[in-house]
């Protein structure tokens, strides 16, 4: 049997969405389950947490519908797939393209090789994390998909040596 759920205190309980229903305690300890491990049955799930299956897997889907959980994804080693090259690429937007930063961050997120796009302030405009199968194939996605784009100013690509893999948002 479970064992009962001790009370907690939620920090920060003001939700600074007033749209959105700030999360409880209750389903803060969930998400960190779920960050700790995805793939976690929802019965060992609730055992942990000391709460009926049914609720735990009302409340989970319930964070899937309002967004906050915004999916579940294999985490996959790109070495082991044959993408043995990471790089971050700072690409930096020509002024007169501004206008469709949006735009280009999301046409850049969808193509071959991009792990994650970053909107960032500072010097460049984006950061871009893409592996490859090795220099000649990150040289192409960089003159293909980035240099040769006209909305892009400049480029400085940075080879990644080792990742880390953090422990995830902290709840």
């Amino acid at each position: 049997m479970a064992a009962p759920r001790a009370k907690k205190i939620a920090a920060g309980s003001a939700s600074p969405n007033p749209v959105h229903k700030p999360l409880d305690a209750l389903d803060r300890d969930i998400l960190t389950e779920l960050v700790r491990d995805g793939r976690i049955p929802n019965n060992v799930l609730a055992e942990r947490l000391g709460i009926a299956p049914s609720t735990c897997l009302m409340r989970t889907q319930n964070l899937v519908k309002r967004g906050v959980i915004r999916g579940f994804r294999a985490d996959v080693d790109p070495g082991l797939v044959g993408a043995d090259l990471q790089a971050i690429v700072s690409v930096r937007v020509r002024p007169g393209a501004r206008g469709a930063l949006l735009e280009f961050g999301q046409r850049l997120a969808h193509e071959p090789g991009v792990v994650n796009v970053y909107f960032v302030a500072g010097a460049f405009d984006f950061l871009v994390h893409v592996v490859a199968a090795d220099t000649e194939g990150l040289r192409n996605f960089v003159t293909q998909n980035l240099s040769s784009r006209p909305e892009t100013e400049s480029t400085q690509t940075s080879l990644v040596f080792e990742h880390f893999q953090g422990a995830g948002i902290a709840l």
